[in-house]
């Protein structure tokens, strides 16, 4: 499919600048880029929406625990030591 788009010019001095720098081929390389980049940030939106509905309906049926501050000094020992072990975080939690 062809498509002609009309781009600012500070946005082709962009891809142009991307090109020249060899990491990527030709400017249809970038765009093809930026789209995946697009539709990996939608998925992780949608991801994200669906835990915090998941996370609400969980706590609508009363499943939650207090948040103090031995709660966060517990999640955080957990973590560390998860880490130190060599355990992979879960994708989850990073940002």
């Amino acid at each position: 499919m062809t498509m002609h788009i009309n781009l600012s010019p500070e946005m082709e001095n962009f891809i142009k600048g991307k090109v020249a720098s060899g990491f990527y081929g030709s400017a249809t390389e970038v765009i093809r880029d930026a789209i995946r980049r697009m539709q990996a940030e939608e998925s992780r939106v949608q991801a994200w929406h669906a835990a915090i509905q998941q996370g609400d309906a969980e706590l609508d049926r009363g499943e939650g625990i207090p948040y103090t501050a031995d709660t966060l000094d517990d999640i955080t020992a957990t973590a560390i030591k998860s880490l130190r072990s060599g355990k992979r975080m879960d994708p989850d939690v990073l940002p």
